[in-house]
């Protein structure tokens, strides 16, 4: 499954205004909102926040590099090596 590491350190640090980081998370909110209507999900583990999408075409639309290990190489290999 796709996956990318949410990390919200630094989200309002390039902000001078209070109102500029009220408007910085309300852009966050609505896209949150976005991905989650298009199927996107959140998962904690560890001490992360991973955002997945099952289709990896629609992780893929959205231009999000997946944070996911290579594709299964240990199933490349053939049992008789």
């Amino acid at each position: 499954m796709s996956f990318f590491t949410w990390k919200d350190n630094g989200l309002t640090s390039d902000c001078s205004s209070l109102d500029a980081m009220a408007s910085r998370f309300e852009e966050t909110a609505n896209l949150m909102k976005k991905l989650s209507k298009k199927g996107f999900k959140l998962k904690k583990t560890h001490n992360n926040q991973l955002i997945l999408h099952p289709d990896r075409k629609v992780f893929d639309q959205w231009g999000f590099i997946s944070e996911e290990p290579p594709f299964k190489q240990l199933c490349l290999i053939s049992e008789a090596e």
